[in-house]
């Protein structure tokens, strides 16, 4: 086997921000969680699901209060909004302000309702939503943190639901996906392919 050709490749320097240097595609979501007498909104990409089963993570630091807000109730949402709830979506990451609470902010502001087994707040009108009770916290990622939930209810708008008798793409089509795309950009998903497994292919 040869060693990569360095012809078409730049190296990067993994000591600065590597994932600046080049661009990545991930989902979007928005994970809510109750804080003190009020709630808080903040959008997250470094995000996925665990395995196959009802498990999901995403990367969070200490001095954020959705980490500490985690800590404190042990429950959060998770909202996969649509393409056109963008500007929701990048609103949900405002600075908090001396003169009015984020939690009031986000109320006012945003469209969001509260989930429906537990004391949290979700963007409404999203296409997925997940209810998580905390698992397991991984540390040591320099500064960062990797919070787990077990998805223990989630809900999907009929339109996203995946039925057997649905033409996929079509599905896809009339209602697309927003993606991330790393960084700083968005993406609408409406065009899509059957990805070319190996025959006999089983995960």
């Amino acid at each position: 086997m040869e060693v990569i050709g360095e012809q078409h490749i730049t190296q990067l320097n993994v000591k600065q921000s590597l994932w600046d240097q080049v661009f990545t595609i991930a989902p979007l979501v928005v994970v809510g969680t109750r804080e003190n007498k009020g709630y808080d909104l903040a959008p997250k990409h470094m995000v996925s699901p665990i395995g196959f089963g009802p498990y999901f993570a995403f990367v969070c630091t200490p001095r954020h209060g959705t980490f500490r807000n985690i800590r404190e109730t042990g429950e959060f949402t998770v909202s996969f909004p649509k393409p056109d709830q963008l500007v929701f979506t990048s609103l949900s990451a405002s600075p908090r302000q001396e003169s009015i609470s984020k939690s009031d902010a986000i109320q006012e502001t945003l469209p969001v309702v509260k989930a429906m087994g537990m004391d949290a707040p979700l963007v409404d009108g999203s296409y997925l939503y997940l209810e998580c009770r905390f698992y397991k916290l991984i540390e040591g990622f320099d500064d960062y943190a990797i919070i787990t939930g077990e998805v223990v209810a989630a809900y999907a708008d009929k339109e996203y639901a995946r039925l057997s008798e649905q033409d996929e793409q079509e599905q896809l089509y009339k209602n697309p996906l927003l993606a991330y795309v790393a960084p700083g950009r968005f993406a609408r998903i409406a065009e899509t392919y059957n990805f070319p497994f190996p025959k006999d292919f089983k995960r």
